[in-house]
């Protein structure tokens, strides 16, 4: 059997992508193009129900609409860069659309479901001290094509429906607001995925946080919050100087309170740097009474310049004992892909294109 072949389209950098078009938009198109909305309609399912890679696929609609939508468009904007499979099953993609901007997404398979990890920019912006992806600076905001296709493309490779997507790749997915709201939208619309299943990470945007409650969209959303102190969490995210921690908690606090979801404080251990017993007890105050649970997330080892070093587990049991001995529900991050470079940002910076300025070096 021949192996599958992702996008087997004209790529483009010129021509538009339908990925990213809800079906409405779709529907405007094929009468744009002289067919009845419902040609649209046939369109939106052969994007988004059966993944369609090439239009010579899509046999339901007339050979000459199939000829004139490959003329003006193309299906998905996406090319592979680099496609890397762990020892324990996980798949990490690097991505571009033909301008070596690479971007990285994630496929984690699990007994009981498999999820994905997208990015929402290439690079990021946020200058987070521990996180390989600021290294590479900032290009752009990905578009909604980018952003959808990223979960098709990882759809297709995987033998398993994809059921749960986190938007925790690179970049800071509020920063691109409009485009992840239009990108969820579709993945639940149009693709029919769960909003329940679909999380968004962020280091803190408080104003974004505060309208994003208002979309009333049930996701679920997760605070990188990696210290209860302000002196602390300064040196490790930057954005702490504008929102700082009681601000931004509280941001999440009222969110929470809005939509009736529990909310997620992401917290990074790096030894001697936010994993002592103090910061324990302080966290434990500071989210306690709201429905929330902390995921403790061991730091995955790369070489920003800064000395960063993972703590041992016995540091990491005594802070997850510290939080459960104030009745804080705490989970534990399993480490999965390190030998193929998975951590956000780790993959983008051994590239030799945009994001080789800067050699990573990863244990």
């Amino acid at each position: 059997m021949a192996p599958k072949v992702y996008n087997r389209g004209i790529l483009s950098d010129y021509l538009p992508s339908l990925i990213g078009n809800t079906s409405a938009e779709l529907e405007a198109i094929a009468v744009e193009l002289g067919e009845s909305k419902f040609r649209g309609r046939q369109l939106a399912s052969w994007l988004y129900q059966k993944n369609a890679q090439s239009f010579e696929e899509m046999r339901d609609l007339p050979a000459a609409f199939r000829k004139t939508l490959a003329e003006k468009y193309q299906i998905s904007p996406l090319r592979i860069a680099d496609h890397r499979h762990s020892t324990d099953d996980v798949d990490k993609l690097l991505v571009h659309r033909g301008d070596d901007q690479v971007f990285e997404c994630v496929l984690l398979p699990y007994k009981d479901r498999v999820s994905c990890c997208v990015s929402t920019q290439i690079g990021c912006p946020m200058g987070c001290t521990f996180c390989a992806t600021g290294m590479g600076g900032f290009d752009r905001n990905l578009t909604v094509a980018e952003i959808v296709g990223q979960y098709l493309l990882l759809q297709f490779i995987s033998p398993r429906r994809v059921s749960h997507l986190v938007f925790m790749g690179m970049g800071e997915p509020l920063l691109n607001y409009d485009n992840l709201v239009k990108a969820m939208k579709i993945l639940h619309d149009e693709i029919g995925l769960s909003y329940r299943h679909l999380t968004v990470s962020t280091v803190g945007l408080v104003p974004q946080i505060k309208l994003l409650a208002k979309e009333d969209l049930p996701i679920h959303l997760a605070l990188s919050l990696h210290s209860p102190f302000d002196e602390v969490r300064d040196k490790l995210m930057p954005v702490n100087h504008k929102w700082p921690v009681r601000e931004v908690v509280g941001a999440m606090k009222s969110y929470q309170r809005a939509t009736g979801r529990k909310i997620t404080f992401e917290y990074l251990l790096i030894k001697d740097v936010n994993d002592t017993a103090d910061q324990a007890r302080e966290l434990a105050n500071l989210v306690k009474g709201v429905p929330c649970v902390v995921n403790l997330i061991p730091f995955n080892w790369v070489d920003t310049g800064y000395g960063f070093a993972r703590p041992t587990k016995e540091r990491v049991q005594a802070f997850r004992n510290a939080l459960e001995g104030a009745r804080v529900n705490v989970t534990e991050r399993t480490e999965r892909g390190h030998d193929i470079a998975a951590a956000c940002g780790q993959l983008a910076g051994q590239h030799e294109g945009r994001f080789g300025k800067k050699t990573l070096r990863v244990l």
